[in-house]
């Protein structure tokens, strides 16, 4: 049974997320944190299997709680809830681990569906002494369904830092553009592009310059 710390800086939505997790069958919830230093001291305390994160606190930010757990040595796991939806937390938060990124607002059946893929991934990692490659493919595939409808050698977490970087723009990127700020490869964030095109969330322009070929523009659809 998964045990469950929330961390929220407002009270009454720690209070609606430890209902959620309540609702959620073998999940319960061990406790709740409000400021950064807090969260620190209950997961040395009560030693929850999960952290629900706010990114936003007080004190110091999500992503330095994270951080501190991790040159701990802490391997509590944690699923980011917040409402930052800049690049860098973005890309922060995946460095450091996270098994999952939920921006708010979202609903409970959400937050269900995430726990129990949480939990999913969990039980296969105690049924599986040594992992081969078809196991860590399940894996994966459990805690990020999206990979179903992905190309082969697309990770959805990357995918979602090019979204965020496309996004929150403004404008069209090439693709070195893209890469640059989302800390990728040009060929590989050239990749998420094509994808984000062919599903429609995306469009491309070209722009015409000198002599050669058009430069391809990639912006944001939604």
């Amino acid at each position: 049974m998964p045990r469950v710390l929330v961390v929220d800086d407002d009270f009454m939505v720690a209070r609606i997320h430890q209902g959620f997790v309540q609702r959620v069958p073998g999940f319960t919830v061990v406790g709740a944190a409000h400021t950064g230093a807090a969260a620190l001291d209950a997961v040395a305390q009560l030693h929850p299997d999960l952290v629900l994160l706010d990114i936003y606190l007080p004190d110091i930010s999500g992503l330095d709680v994270l951080r501190r757990l991790r040159q701990d040595g802490n391997p509590v796991d944690v699923l980011a809830i917040t409402a930052a939806q800049d690049v860098e937390t973005i890309r922060g938060a995946l460095r450091s681990g996270v098994v999952h990124y939920i921006i708010k607002p979202f609903s409970f059946e959400t937050l269900r569906e995430r726990l129990e893929r949480y939990a999913d991934a969990v039980h296969r990692l105690t049924e599986v002494r040594r992992a081969g490659q078809a196991d860590v493919d399940r894996l994966f595939a459990t805690l990020h369904p999206s990979d179903a409808g992905m190309p082969k050698g697309l990770a959805p977490a990357t995918a979602e830092l090019v979204v965020a970087v496309l996004r929150d723009s403004g404008t069209d990127l090439s693709a070195a553009e893209c890469a640059e700020r989302a800390g990728l490869s040009r060929v590989s964030t050239r990749r998420y592009l094509e994808h984000l095109v062919q599903t429609g969330k995306a469009e491309v322009r070209l722009r015409y310059g000198g002599a050669g070929r058009p430069e391809h523009r990639y912006a944001w659809r939604g």
